[in-house]
């Protein structure tokens, strides 16, 4: 579970940057340190600095998880995924999202501005964070190998 008070990077291009600000409103409201890594206005600019920031942010330690959202989701988790330590994960529904964290111990949330249901937008995140099982009682739950994924050392 990210607990509240947590710091959580976030940024998006400028086609997600109205999604961007209202998770970052709903973020603060429950608690949460927002770093804003940009955009900061509507302006036309390019999702991979962005991404980017968001990804090095958390790879760095300047928070445990990150949110990105462009108009897919596609481009931001490509780019933050080629940064060493960063598990990025595309989601569009509230289920993806918590499984990100229970099977795949994702550190960063991908989003879609222009495909991501309008009703899905607030429950994403929250679900997202709400918990983190153990690797031990994950394989307890689900019947996965008693051996924790390795995607770090691929």
């Amino acid at each position: 579970m990210i607990q509240k008070g947590s710091k959580i990077a976030i940024g998006s291009d400028h086609a997600g940057y109205d999604m961007k600000e209202a998770i970052k409103d709903q973020l603060q409201a429950d608690g949460y340190d927002v770093i804003d890594m940009g955009t900061h206005d509507k302006n036309s600019c390019d999702y991979p600095d962005f991404a980017a920031a968001v990804a090095h942010a958390v790879a760095q330690g300047q928070a445990p998880v990150g949110i990105i959202v462009c108009s897919t989701g596609i481009g931001v988790s490509m780019t933050a995924n080629k940064v060493h330590g960063i598990r990025a994960a595309l989601v569009h529904h509230a289920y993806e999202a918590e499984m990100t964290r229970r099977h795949n111990d994702a550190n960063v949330l991908c989003l879609g501005a222009n495909i991501t249901e309008p009703q899905c937008r607030q429950n994403i995140p929250r679900h997202r964070f709400r918990r983190r099982t153990s690797p031990t009682t994950r394989r307890q739950n689900d019947g996965h190998r008693n051996n924790p994924i390795p995607l770090g050392e691929l």
